[in-house]
């Protein structure tokens, strides 16, 4: 029996990556063919939750609490141990899979593409990829990773482009069974409970609430479609988001003369886990169902609703829209069509795909502009493209948009869901040979030595002096795309002197060979089976010079043995 090693978001967190590995784990467990582990993203090792799922889940970070507050004192070590670079060769070792899958961002998966075994056991980075230019480390490591996958093939384009031909595309997956269309009366039902009219026209957007998602697009789009239009029915935004983080909803939609009231979100308890879809009135409200106090949330990725539940919200929709400024595969897109939802879909990035024919979508014209330091191509979604696709959908027939829908239901069938995806897998890991790798040897060549003692020239740019840095002292490769880097970007602009800074790299880089590689004094001397003389002359420079002098009489009066000489780095050269 095969094991696997899967590096990815837990499959109880309600995250893209989360949802994509519930789905595939739960097909490849039921073939009873795998033993499966998975090694989960930001949570720690022992962590008791990770207990309820029925194959093995371990998490990323150490249960020590001191180890991690070390690791948290550096943004760029505290996002690589969350993501698995800081237990990684801990888990290889322990667990010696034969199939190793990383399946993360590209900066969540990238410390894995050196490791010593990587490319000794059959090993996958399945990664999304979202912008144009692509991130120049993925496209360095691309003739490294063997089995190299992406989630759209909007990214597998442009790497193929580049003469990267063996870049494939391999979608996330989507149990389809928990989307689907409700009758007509179960909808109406549903409408009822959370106080909808029966009549209203609701625009949906399922999506966690971060500065990619065009939350402000929408809403502007929304306005000048309802002064166009000035529709006889009630209408409603359904915003399915957390709304503690990210935009300002109710900020921008005064900004655009929209009535709070007619956007509704999702709210979930606590204590009974129901939900209600209603407008927003903060957070910890009152649960009306269990009447538990200020137990009411909106969702987010911590605590959320189940998929029943979220299928439930799809279908309180008349349409579903989804702006963004760019995205690896957006899950809710496909869930919003397996429902039978006419979507207007931004046409960029993986959004291509979305709107290719066939897919049934509305795609939403866009603006180039460039993200601040990446200078990542990135789309603005149209306000008046989501207004015509408002207006289309609104006025389209009950027949048409049945028929649009079953055939939006059929292309994500058809591509993404879980049976397509798991068989893909099967095959792939079918395929693959028995790990053939001594696992207990070479492991200390997993951990690059750090240099805190290395040369840092002076570099007016300070996005380029700090990538210095990582590559002087830490041996590694950084880009701009980092959290590390953003915030000594950020520490810098805030006057925080270089010095610091740069001493700062210095301590990380000790911290990291004392633990890695322990000084021995072994590692000091000569393979002579002679009698030798330590002397110590730890300072100043001119001690240190002054003190050579002695060397030719103590060489005179032990001429059998080695002389060796202790002092500061510094100092050394002398």
């Amino acid at each position: 029996m095969k094991k696997l090693l899967f590096q990815t978001d837990s499959s109880l967190a309600k995250t893209g990556f989360g949802r994509n590995a519930k789905a595939l784990l739960s097909y490849l467990y039921k073939t009873k063919k795998y033993e499966i582990v998975q090694y989960c993203c930001g949570t720690s090792y022992s962590e008791p939750s990770l207990q309820r799922t029925p194959w093995k889940s371990i998490g990323t970070l150490p249960d020590e609490v001191n180890e991690r507050h070390r690791i948290s004192q550096d943004a760029g070590q505290a996002r690589l141990a969350s993501y698995g670079g800081y237990l990684i060769d801990k888990v290889i070792k322990e667990e010696k899979p034969d199939c190793y899958f990383g399946v993360q961002d590209i900066w969540g998966t990238e410390f894995a593409v050196d490791k010593p075994w990587f490319n000794k056991i059959n090993s996958v980075i399945w990664t999304t990829l979202d912008s144009l230019p692509i991130l120049p480390t993925a496209i360095s490591n691309a003739p490294k990773i063997k089995n190299y996958w992406i989630w759209s093939s909007f990214a597998t384009k442009a790497l193929n482009n580049l003469g990267h031909s063996h870049v494939k595309t391999m979608h996330g997956c989507i149990e389809t069974k928990d989307f689907y269309r409700l009758s007509d009366e179960e909808r109406l039902e549903l409408r009822r409970k959370n106080n909808i009219e029966e009549d209203a026209f609701v625009i949906g957007f399922v999506f966690r609430n971060q500065l990619r998602k065009s939350v402000p697009n929408l809403l502007e789009g929304y306005a000048k479609w309802k002064k166009q239009e000035k529709p006889k029915k009630k209408t409603y935004l359904l915003f399915h988001t957390f709304w503690k983080e990210g935009w300002n909803i109710h900020s921008l939609a005064k900004e655009y003369g929209i009535d709070k009231s007619e956007i509704l979100t999702t709210y979930v308890c606590k204590k009974c886990s129901n939900y209600q879809v209603k407008p927003y009135d903060g957070e910890d409200k009152d649960c009306p169902i269990c009447n538990s106090e200020k137990s009411q949330v909106t969702t987010n990725v911590g605590f959320g609703v189940t998929e029943n539940q979220l299928n439930e919200v799809y279908n309180l929709m008349d349409m579903y829209c989804h702006p963004f400024t760019s995205g690896g595969q957006e899950i809710p897109i496909q869930e919003a069509k397996l429902t039978e939802l006419i979507t207007a879909v931004t046409n960029y990035s993986c959004g291509e795909e979305q709107c290719e024919e066939g897919s049934g979508s509305l795609p939403l014209d866009w603006s180039e502009y460039r993200e601040h330091q990446t200078e990542f191509k990135k789309a603005s979604t149209c306000p008046f493209s989501i207004a015509t696709s408002i207006d289309v959908v609104y006025n389209m027939s009950k027949e048409e948009r049945e028929k649009q829908g079953a055939v939006s239901r059929q292309w994500v069938i058809d591509n993404f869901s879980v049976e397509v995806i798991g068989k893909k897998f099967e095959e792939f890991i079918d395929s693959c040979p028995p790990a053939d790798y001594k696992f207990e040897e070479e492991q200390a060549a997993s951990q690059k030595r750090n240099f805190p003692e290395a040369y840092v020239p002076h570099i007016e740019s300070d996005s380029e002096w700090v990538l210095s840095l990582y590559k002087a002292i830490l041996n590694t490769d950084n880009h701009v795309n980092d959290d590390g880097y953003k915030n000594w970007m950020n520490a810098l602009s805030s006057k925080v002197p270089r010095a610091q800074v740069e001493e700062y790299f210095r301590k990380v880089a000790r911290d990291h060979n004392a633990k890695y590689f322990p000084v021995k004094i072994e590692d000091f001397l000569d393979d002579s089976d002679g009698k030798r003389i330590l002397y110590v002359i730890p300072e100043s420079a001119v001690d240190v010079f002054l003190s050579t002098s002695l060397f030719k009489s103590i060489k005179d009066k032990y001429p059998d043995y080695c002389l060796y000489v202790a002092t500061k780095p510094e100092y050394y050269h002398i």
